[in-house]
């Protein structure tokens, strides 16, 4: 019945009156060819309230750069005049934000409950997790590594024959709260897992020879937020001493270059790094988790979205690291097997040339852990929906990074450290 009841919701849920509506929102999408120009960007990021999608602040604007920025309905004009005043290439990706939003529950589907190619609320990927764990008993099975600021449990998965001396893999999704694309991943991987063993040979060699941990959902509060009032939220929920602004990003909040480059130090800003690294329960939880396992996980994954990226440290600095090489080796390769599934291309390199600096990251963290195998992904798409991905994508993101994660772990599997 609930289940039920909270599909009926799930495009209704924008409905009530406090949740945040985005009729008439546009995003648009520019390319600043000099420093007058970024000039009039940090202008629009000071004076008026954008919310930029890619990159994740105006810190990380330079020359030529594609920058993606969501404008509210009544600053349209204003700000489509300004850039025109001022000369700047621009394009509207997204006219009506509301009407893509409303869009994106493309899949009719009827059935009620959890579905694999649906965006599922919080409330039906808890139930998952304990469902998957206990209809798979030999495979998977799932524990408690923390509990959110909400007082809400963090469930991983475990997913594996068991074993003895097997090493692992470490796999999150949902980091930042609207990047749905991400926990739809973190799921199917998981099903695939069960359902694929003893049928499909990489499959079956990967779950008799390693076990992957699975984190469906990190920043779970904040994924609530998106479900229930405000579908752009990105970062927790945690309430900040001397600031009305909530919330931390959490993938500033690591001890990887804390705070140094492309982060924020106000808590207002979409990339607070938060009070100190770890200060928030989610990140703490994550990053206690893999100190205790550090002789056992040999690779971090990190899935999040958009902009079909495969990144590898560093982030928080512009020094390549001592296996650049090899990880630059296997990024390519990945990338290339990612697309012979449905010809999707994706860039790769080392995250802050690749794409722009920014320190606290976990998969930095988890590489200076001696996590030699660290990446993160970006998934679908370059800007068309960004993170309003229709559930019509979800099938065909999830087959391609599904056989890039099997290529990585393949291959982290042939090279033991």
């Amino acid at each position: 019945m609930w289940g039920l009841l909270l599909l009926l919701g799930a495009t209704s849920a924008f409905a009530d009156a406090s949740v945040h509506k985005f009729e008439g929102e546009k995003v648009f999408r520019v390319t600043p060819h000099n420093e007058e120009q970024i000039g009039t960007l940090e202008y629009l990021a000071s004076n008026i309230q954008v919310d930029f999608w890619h990159p994740d602040s105006i810190a990380q604007v330079k020359k030529e750069m594609i920058v993606d920025l969501r404008v509210e309905a009544d600053k349209c004009t204003e700000v489509e005049n300004l850039l025109q005043q001022k000369g700047l290439d621009y394009e509207v990706l997204i006219e009506n934000l509301q009407s893509v939003l409303d869009g994106q529950f493309d899949n009719h589907i009827r059935a009620a409950g959890h579905n694999y190619e649906k965006y599922n609320n919080w409330e039906m990927i808890e139930a998952w997790t304990a469902n998957i764990a206990n209809e798979n008993p030999t495979l998977v099975s799932r524990s408690q590594i923390g509990t959110t600021f909400e007082g809400r449990p963090m469930h991983l998965l475990k997913v594996g024959k068991p074993g003895v001396n097997k090493k692992a893999i470490f796999m999150d999704c949902g980091f930042h709260a609207r990047e749905w694309i991400s926990p739809a991943f973190c799921q199917w991987f998981v099903r695939q897992a069960v359902r694929t063993y003893g049928k499909e040979t990489i499959m079956t060699q990967l779950l008799d020879n390693l076990d992957f941990y699975v984190l469906p959902v990190l920043n779970i509060d904040g994924y609530v937020y998106t479900w229930t009032k405000n579908r752009m939220w990105r970062k927790t929920r945690s309430v900040n001493p001397n600031s009305s602004c909530i919330g931390t990003d959490p993938n500033r909040n690591l001890d990887a270059g804390w705070c140094t480059l492309g982060a924020s130090k106000r808590p207002c800003d979409d990339t607070y790094c938060g009070s100190a690294p770890e200060s928030e329960k989610e990140t703490k939880a994550l990053a206690d988790f893999i100190r205790q396992n550090l002789s056992t996980i040999k690779a971090y994954l990190t899935i999040h979205s958009y902009s079909q990226l495969l990144l590898y440290p560093y982030s928080y600095t512009y020094d390549v690291t001592k296996d650049n090489v090899e990880l630059n080796r296997l990024a390519k390769a990945t990338v290339q097997e990612l697309a012979t599934v449905h010809g999707t291309k994706y860039t790769y390199g080392p995250g802050a040339t690749t794409i722009y600096p920014a320190a606290g990251g976990s998969d930095d963290w988890a590489y200076d852990q001696g996590i030699k195998y660290s990446f993160t992904f970006e998934l679908r798409d370059t800007g068309r929906y960004g993170f309003a991905l229709p559930e019509s994508q979800i099938k065909p993101t999830c087959e391609e990074t599904l056989v890039a994660v099997k290529y990585i772990a393949s291959y982290v599997l042939e090279h033991l450290y």
